[in-house]
């Protein structure tokens, strides 16, 4: 506990990070999450933090029926800890807008959370929860500035302590108006030097106990795990695990009976050619053995492609693995699964493909993009699926229980996000926040959709819009390629789009 404690103490009083990729998806730490529970509507922002403990900033905006108030609560998303959820925190509303709520919450601990939102208004009360990935992914080190400074007064402190030893074995035996003799003199500079020699060797091993505090927390940073690719033939083996020194070879697999099932699939496999993306693929490979995953590849052109792979584990913890994979030519290529996805887009170096995308089958699909996209902000980024004449798309499916999916990849690859249109969290990890919302209340909960039912309708009860909004915050400035899978008639079409962030 002790040790915890000063571990803690040692990032709170560090300054300037340098981070990691991390968390559920690469490059991206923030959570976007649309939210319906009952008559109330909410897009949720969750900015969490990038040091454990820390502080995570929640921002709520309202579009449903009328609310009074709105709570947050910070619980685990299961274990016996997400039954006895601490003393709620009321969110602020905006004194400019008043749909617009702001507040804060300490997650003490790496792991599955959830945010759980107690809801009042109009309409009664209501309860709903996102679920949050919360790990550490960053080391602060102590600012220039404020070093030189606790350096000076540190040097302030010791002398001030070699001055106390020294007028103390001088002077705090002597009778009032009495002045030390040589003796007392020689004795009292004895005991100056040995009080220095002890604070410099004190300074000296604090020193060393703080680098030795610094590194064990540098060594729990999180670290996604090893993705390991095998291609044999079109067959592609991927494996997930982590350094081992007690397994053979150095590496544990992980069983993937520790996977939890996401619209379906252990696991979503983009695949996108470097350095262009002028091709990718969405796979779903599927298990084969106790430790591996495997999938008989599709003709794809020649190549080195980024491989991120999207995992869940049975905590609600969601992952993105990250591997590159050659593909020589002339692989021979198996038929597209149905439920997979491809498409092979102008390079990045022809410039901006622009807010319109022909497709192969004669639709298009359109981006209404924003004039200026700036990073770290939150948008609900929208597009549309027209038929061969123009018009709204009349023969809409959903795509593996979606209405669509897309992926955010940055040019240099450093961020990548597959997300849906109720937003970024893991479809597993949102059925367990709901599940655990439902049980410890009896109000109306959340009403975000069963991802084991829809997976498996193929008969909506409503039509299926042609046009799909999906949350979600750029967290850096640069160049962003799009890609937006929605499905009609049997087809899953990949719209392509480019976006410039400031």
């Amino acid at each position: 506990m002790r040790r915890s404690i000063l571990r803690n103490l040692l990032l709170l009083l560090a300054a300037a990070a340098l981070v990691v990729p991390a968390d559920a998806h690469v490059g991206n730490k923030d959570v976007f999450e649309t939210i319906t529970a009952g008559p109330y509507n909410f897009f949720v922002t969750i900015r969490t933090p990038t040091v454990i403990p820390g502080v995570a900033i929640i921002e709520v905006r309202s579009t449903g029926a009328p609310v009074s108030s709105l709570t947050i609560t910070p619980l685990m998303l299961t274990g016996e800890a997400s039954h006895h959820p601490p003393t709620p925190d009321a969110l602020k509303p905006s004194t400019a807008d008043p749909n617009f709520y702001t507040g804060s919450l300490w997650l003490m601990g790496s792991g599955s959370w959830q945010v759980r939102f107690g809801i009042s208004g109009a309409a009664g009360p209501a309860a709903a929860s996102v679920p949050v990935p919360a790990a550490p992914t960053a080391l602060f080190r102590m600012q220039r500035p404020l070093g030189i400074l606790l350096g000076i007064l540190g040097i302030i402190l010791v002398l001030g302590i070699v001055g106390i030893v020294t007028a103390a074995v001088r002077e705090s035996r002597l009778a009032p108006g009495l002045q030390p003799d040589a003796p007392r003199r020689r004795r009292a500079a004895i005991a100056g030097v040995l009080s220095l020699a002890i604070a410099i060797f004190a300074v000296y091993w604090g020193g060393r106990w703080w680098n030795v505090e610094a590194a064990d927390y540098a060594a729990d940073l999180y670290r996604s795990s090893d993705l390991r690719t095998n291609l044999t033939g079109n067959t592609l083996d991927l494996r997930i695990g982590d350094p081992d020194p007690k397994s053979p070879g150095g590496w544990k697999p992980l069983k993937t009976k520790y996977l939890l099932l996401d619209h379906n699939h252990l696991m979503h496999l983009y695949a996108i050619r470097e350095p262009e993306m002028d091709a990718v693929f969405h796979l779903h490979p599927a298990p084969s053995g106790d430790e591996a995953l495997d999938i008989a590849l599709p003709a794809m052109p020649p190549g080195t492609y980024k491989l991120f792979g999207d995992v869940v584990y049975r905590s609600g913890f969601p992952e993105t693995e990250v591997a590159t994979l050659t593909i020589p030519a002339g692989l021979p290529g198996a038929p597209l699964s149905t439920e997979d996805a491809s498409a092979t887009p102008p390079p990045l170096s022809n410039g901006d493909l622009g807010p319109t995308y022909k497709l192969p089958d004669g639709y298009t699909m359109v981006f209404d993009r924003p004039t200026t996209l700036t990073a770290n902000t939150a948008y609900a980024l929208r597009f549309h699926l027209l038929d061969a004449t123009g018009k709204p798309a009349s023969d809409m499916q959903l795509y593996l229980g979606m209405p669509g999916h897309a992926a955010f990849v940055k040019s240099d690859f450093s961020t990548f996000a597959h997300t849906h249109p109720d937003g970024s969290a893991a479809m597993p990890a949102v059925m367990l926040a709901n599940a655990s919302t439902a049980a410890s209340s009896p109000s109306p909960t959340s009403t975000m959709p069963d991802m084991s039912s829809m997976a498996m309708s193929a008969t909506p009860s409503e039509p299926i819009s042609s046009t799909v909004e999906f949350p979600y915050g750029f967290p850096s400035p640069g160049r962003y390629r799009i890609f937006i899978q929605m499905k009609h008639a049997n087809t899953v079409e990949t719209g392509v789009f480019d976006a410039q962030v400031h």
